[in-house]
């Protein structure tokens, strides 16, 4: 996820920003590699057990018991939309989308990314009731894989592409949480959902005094995640929801930002904790028996073309529309080559689409006819090596001092 604490709030250069990034999207990679590498050798069943772990945790009336997994993919992953809940604010009050001649272009372009995918997915799977519960996995992006991508190419990238990729990215993620928040919430529980609207006035004072303490609102944050785990709308969107409410700025000290301390604080957690532990319970995918009937099953198949051809074609063909018709403008530095292999780079959409596909088909039981992770991997490694060689050939070399 874009994450810009360092630099709204010391000042730091966007280069040590972005070599930040591409450390965190180094970690997601090297852990998602281990789960494969363990699943594929003769440790397996220890990997199978350790993420099947049933834990439960009792508290009188109150039982929640879920495998290891489902509480790295509904508990860690409440903190992470909770940071994407808090760079969402910050962006829309003083970052890049405050300004609406920055938002046109990346937003029309999101909206074509997440469309296009999804699309050629139904494509493949239309008829088929159980294979269309995954018809969003193919619409998100992996910004801290895309961002470490680019960082590989060093000063080369212009920061009208990275501005570009991380204000799609954004966009992306707010999509992807009304899609979860409609499309993947099951019954729903009136007892607990009362709880969770109980909860909101008590933010929005919270939010109206300015109250800065961080303890309060993760109590609240806790309250809320169990009350929505219980109600069946999906827990993780309860961090999304405190996120709105943490006040951007102190009223004692103007110069101090409780959003931007919180968010500094969970930077690096989130980074370099979550979404590789994530990663490696949800990565790890056993090849033997797989074959080419698997491969080109219509899920994955769908997965991996969504990916690869409908983030191009979606972001790329949308931008381009959008241009033609003098709604925006091509950024100043980016070329049209460049715009166009900054959206294949998009295609790269390993952790919320390995989110989503949990949501979407059953997250602890191995499915024999097709397994959706193989079409995420696919369609993302093809995304970002070829992605990164069209911006390596267009971008200029590299100027010697």
């Amino acid at each position: 996820m874009p994450n810009y604490p360092d630099l709204l709030t010391h000042g730091s250069s966007l280069s040590s920003f972005f070599k930040l990034e591409s450390a965190g999207g180094i970690t997601l990679m090297l852990a998602a590699v281990f789960a494969m590498i363990l699943a594929n050798s003769p440790y397996q069943n220890y990997y199978d057990l350790l993420i099947s772990t049933p834990v439960e945790i009792r508290v009188g009336a109150l039982h929640i018991a879920k495998p290891l997994l489902l509480w790295v993919n509904d508990g860690l992953m409440a903190i992470f939309f909770f940071l994407v809940g808090l760079e969402l604010k910050r962006e829309l009050i003083e970052g890049e989308l405050a300004d609406k001649c920055n938002i046109i272009l990346p937003g029309i372009g999101a909206i074509g990314g997440m469309a296009v995918p999804a699309l050629i997915y139904t494509f493949f799977n239309i008829g088929d009731t159980t294979a269309m519960k995954g018809w969003a996995i193919p619409a998100a992006t992996d910004i801290a894989f895309a961002l470490g991508i680019l960082t590989l190419l060093g000063s080369r990238v212009p920061i009208s592409i990275k501005i570009f990729l991380t204000s799609l990215a954004i966009f992306d993620d707010v999509g992807a949480i009304l899609i979860i928040a409609i499309f993947y919430t099951d019954n729903i529980s009136g007892i607990a959902l009362l709880i969770v609207i109980a909860c909101l006035p008590l933010l929005a004072i919270f939010n109206k005094q300015g109250v800065e303490s961080k303890t309060a609102f993760i109590l609240i944050g806790i309250i809320m995640w169990v009350a929505m785990l219980k109600s069946g709308i999906h827990a993780t969107l309860s961090g999304v929801i405190v996120a709105m409410f943490v006040p951007m700025k102190s009223r004692p000290n103007s110069d101090y930002s409780p959003l931007k301390s919180m968010e500094h604080d969970l930077h690096f957690a989130v980074a370099f904790f979550i979404l590789p532990i994530f990663a490696f319970a949800n990565a790890g995918i056993n090849f033997t028996g797989i074959g080419s009937a698997q491969v080109m099953h219509s899920v994955p198949l769908g997965i991996a073309l969504g990916l690869f051809l409908g983030k191009q074609i979606g972001v790329f063909g949308c931008c381009w529309l959008a241009i033609k018709l003098n709604w925006t403008r091509l950024p100043k530095g980016m070329s049209w080559s460049g715009l166009y292999g900054t959206a294949v780079l998009c295609g790269v959409g390993f952790t919320m689409s390995l989110f989503i596909g949990s949501l979407a088909f059953d997250e602890t039981v191995i499915n024999q006819l097709f397994d959706q992770r193989i079409g995420i991997i696919l369609g993302s490694l093809v995304s970002g090596i070829v992605g990164f060689a069209v911006l390596n050939h267009c971008l200029p070399a590299k100027k010697r001092v």
